[in-house]
């Protein structure tokens, strides 16, 4: 069954070039596309998609609020925020939306299939050292609200996978987190897994945006 996708753009000649790529593909169709942010809600009122490749700078509505209203609906499409500089502020605050990760719009066509057929089995196609670099270059953007109930939500979690989250946030990979502690990477893959379904967070960004937010890790990647 093929990954529908549809491109949010307000640059048509990039819309052409992404769908050109897409269209090669035997496992994906674009199925819809948009000119700006109120379009594309208004396109996905009808028409079922998979992974939504979504531009921030656009008119009438930005890609960043269009982001957060459709991860806001149950059973909505993923999202792939497309920056044109890295680490922007559009791709935190697209990250912050919802989004289940950002690219730079120059991206390998390679990259790119593989982040759509990624993010539509459910991973983040955000690097978590990426992630990292990010939030501590915007962690004064951070909200310091919502931080007790967020902490309070963590004593849900074990000794170990409070360990394992901390690493995570720290930018490690499976592998890498495995090495540290001794332990297989099926294991360390099961305790992610518990820390996403205890903490109802959707993949790695969000456990690292979390580990900032709750004070866990400080700017700089460090443990607080």
């Amino acid at each position: 069954m093929s990954i529908r996708v549809m491109l949010v753009d307000d640059q048509v000649l990039l819309r052409t070039g992404f769908r050109m790529v897409l269209a090669a593909q035997p496992d994906m169709e674009v199925v819809a596309e948009a000119g700006d942010g109120l379009e594309a809600l208004e396109v996905l009122r009808a028409t079922k998609v998979d992974v939504v490749l979504m531009d921030v700078r656009m008119p009438r509505l930005d890609g960043v609020e269009a982001t957060r209203r459709i991860c806001a609906q149950e059973d909505h499409p993923k999202v792939i925020i497309l920056t044109t500089f890295d680490l922007d502020e559009y791709a935190f605050s697209g990250l912050k939306a919802g989004a289940s990760g950002f690219m730079l719009k120059d991206v390998p066509p390679a990259e790119l299939l593989a982040a759509i057929r990624s993010v539509h089995s459910g991973d983040a196609v955000v690097a978590p050292s990426t992630t990292r670099r990010l939030l501590d270059r915007f962690a004064p953007m951070l909200p310091t609200t919502t931080a007790e109930p967020q902490n309070k939500e963590l004593e849900r979690l074990t000794e170990r996978e409070r360990e394992v989250m901390l690493l995570v946030a720290q930018g490690l990979s499976n592998g890498e987190i495995a090495a540290r502690l001794v332990l297989s990477e099926a294991t360390v893959k099961t305790h992610v897994g518990r820390i996403l379904t205890k903490l109802s967070l959707r993949d790695r960004v969000q456990v690292v945006v979390l580990a900032y937010e709750t004070g866990m890790v400080r700017a700089g990647g460090g443990p607080a």
